[in-house]
């Protein structure tokens, strides 16, 4: 019996198994790097461990300082959520090594998928269906468009669409460039890109005994860099014959390497309707929670049954109405989805709850993060999944967007607009959406919010701001001959106070009610109430929070930047200079180019790596690079000047 768990891993995931601990009466050990030690993962444990340093590679993805940790801490199991060291066959050999309870397969499955090729290899004696691979050194046009690949790992990291025969060798440098930094193996293979295809996938769960389930399938098609946003089950329009080949082929996955603990067998649907397998997962995914409220179990639980000897039923529950799952990240999907690290002031999502065995309706959310908790550089930037479950898609789906819009979400900008979109967007409302529903649909779905509803917002907070600053309505006579102005994100408002209250000068605007934190206005006749929250008192101190105030509206949320009065003329920079949009490390510099070169507009010039993503800063011009001040290895802030291009013909850019 499984009596103290450490979990290898933080955020989200280390926060969901130690809820399932708690039901269990397991004690709990987390393991924390440097930039962690406040995190909400932290705080829930029982005990904890600190593992010297920042970068996952000095902590996270050490296993031998994870093993010593669970030995010191007397733990007697380790679970390794997912992504880090959840796929490593020797970390999970070590963890058995030290006389420790492993939660999750045997090494031995571990390492037969660990690389996909070879497990492509495996499916195919096991009869699975599959892409035929493509060399990528001798591809032709005729292959294009080929789909790189990393063989090792996983989360999208060293994968890349390549459309054009001239740009193979490069985006195959940098995929291995990538796969070798995440996962320590460059290895890189080549596949047709199947366009407009559907990825699905089948949870698999497998006892030491022989019992073998196939927990329905989901729909993961809603991507982003590879990597997984919206998900759901089942997955809506397939083919009773198609969910049989899919259920077929996950169950002769798990068969074919002896599997045991949850997994799960990915696939891809052309738009033919023909199945492609395209890897198997050994260990828990990260949108689990769809299939536990479809199917009414605990994945996390059954997980530690199963480390602990327990034989499944021969058969598993039967599914029960649809799931689906929106993860919220902090990141700005209009920029290339960059990550936006900085501080949380406020999560909270209001909605439908309930006991997972009733039929009504309910609302699921794990979070990663709190109140005060600060989004780092060096990890994953996902704030929380949010899942909802109703009897049917249309109801779920309606529930997951309706709450997701009414969330408070306060502090770095995030794709929660995104989400809501996506989510009421015909293709996706129709269960049509593929993978590359972002690609076509991404300039629509971030496009800035054309009901007036911003200008609104924008009276509100100002009215909220002259209350807040101790100017109380009603103790004075003299009216003012000016307005009093105040200017958030594009609009500038100007109001009066007078002795009964404020008077804006709008005259579809009216203000019935004026608090710090709340402002009613009359629009046109219609009564609108508007919730105002501002943090930092405007300061600009590397808190991405800082300086902008956030209004939650009857419709619609907004993170509106409060203009000073006057430029600091500090802020400025010169023409030509190319910022750090986010804090990262410069992974390389673009080979040729130096001081005084010649570069090309949209050609790439340094990369950086933040959150588990790697952004191109490319030349916004043809010209001359005047100054180049980035260095391979080095830490840099937002905003940190990295170069400079002078525009040859029209002087500085």
């Amino acid at each position: 019996m499984i009596s103290t768990l450490l979990v290898a891993n933080r955020g989200e995931i280390a926060c969901r198994i130690f809820r399932t601990c708690r039901e269990r009466g397991i004690a709990t050990v987390a393991v924390f790097s440097d930039a962690d030690a406040g995190a909400l993962h932290v705080r829930e444990a029982d005990t904890a461990v600190r593992l010297p340093g920042a970068a996952p590679a000095d902590t996270y993805l050490r296993g031998d300082l994870i093993v010593k940790a669970a030995l010191a801490a007397g733990a007697d199991a380790v679970h390794p959520g997912y992504g880090f060291l959840s796929e490593n066959a020797e970390f999970a050999r070590a963890v058995l090594d030290a006389g420790l309870v492993w939660v999750g397969p045997p090494p031995e499955a571990i390492e037969a998928m660990a690389s996909k090729t070879r497990a492509k290899e495996l499916m195919a004696a096991a009869g699975v269906p599959l892409l035929a691979p493509v060399d990528p050194a001798s591809a032709t046009e005729a292959d294009l468009p080929l789909l790189l690949k990393a063989a090792a790992g996983g989360g999208g990291r060293g994968m890349r669409v390549v459309r054009q025969h001239a740009d193979v060798e490069d985006e195959l440098a940098a995929a291995s460039a990538e796969a070798r930094s995440a996962f320590g193996d460059g290895e890189v293979f080549a596949e047709p890109y199947v366009e407009r295809g559907r990825h699905v996938e089948v949870q698999i769960l497998a006892d030491a005994h022989g019992t073998v389930w196939a927990l329905g399938t989901r729909d993961c098609s809603l991507q982003r860099r590879h990597q997984k946003v919206i998900e759901e089950s089942p997955a809506p329009g397939l083919t009773a014959g198609l969910r049989t080949t899919l259920t077929d082929a996950a169950l002769a996955a798990a068969r074919a390497v002896e599997y045991r603990g949850a997994g799960t067998v990915e696939f891809l649907i052309s738009p033919a309707g023909r199945a492609y397998f395209l890897e198997m997962n050994t260990r828990l995914q990260v949108e689990h929670p769809v299939t536990e409220e479809v199917f009414g179990l605990d994945l996390v639980a059954l997980q530690l049954a199963l480390a602990e000897g327990a034989k499944l039923p021969p058969e598993p529950p039967a599914p029960r109405g649809h799931a689906v799952e929106a993860r919220l990240y902090a990141e700005d999907p209009a920029r290339g989805w960059a990550p936006q690290p900085g501080r949380v002031h406020e999560l909270t999502l209001r909605g439908a709850g309930g006991d997972r065995l009733a039929d009504r309706p309910r609302l699921r959310v794990d979070a990663g993060y709190g109140p005060g908790d600060s989004v780092g550089v060096h990890y994953d930037s996902m704030l929380a999944k949010v899942v909802a479950w109703a009897p049917t898609r249309a109801d779920a789906v309606r529930l997951l967007a309706d709450a997701l819009r009414r969330a408070r979400v306060h502090g770095p900008l995030t794709n929660r607009e995104l989400l809501v979109r996506s989510l009421r967007h015909p293709e996706f409302i129709a269960g049509e959406a593929d993978t590359g529903f972002y690609e076509r649909h991404i300039d629509t779905l971030t496009e800035g919010k054309d009901d007036g509803g911003a200008r609104h917002v924008a009276v509100a907070a100002a009215l909220a701001d002259a209350v807040r600053r101790g100017h109380p309505v009603g103790g004075w006579r003299n009216l003012p001959s000016r307005p009093q102005t105040k200017t958030y994100g594009e609009h500038e408002v100007r109001y009066h106070r007078t002795r009964d209250g404020f008077r804006v000068e709008d005259d579809a605007v009216r203000a019935v009610a004026v608090a710090p934190d709340r402002v009613t206005l009359e629009v046109e006749g219609v009564l609108r109430h508007f919730e105002v929250a501002e943090y930092g008192s405007g300061r600009h101190d590397g808190d991405s929070a800082s300086g902008y105030v956030y209004v939650d509206g009857p419709t619609a949320s907004y993170r509106l930047r409060a203009h000073p009065r006057f430029t600091d003329p500090r802020t400025a920079t010169a023409p030509g200079s190319l910022l750090a949009p986010m804090p990262g490390t410069v992974v390389r510099i673009a080979d040729g180019i130096g001081e005084g070169g010649a570069v090309t507009a949209g050609q790439p010039l340094v990369w950086l790596e933040a959150m588990k993503m790697e952004h191109r800063i490319v030349s916004p011009a043809s010209g001359t690079l005047t100054a180049l001040h980035a260095v391979p290895g080095s830490q840099v802030e937002v905003g940190a000047l990295l170069a400079v291009v002078t525009d040859v013909s029209q002087g500085d850019i």
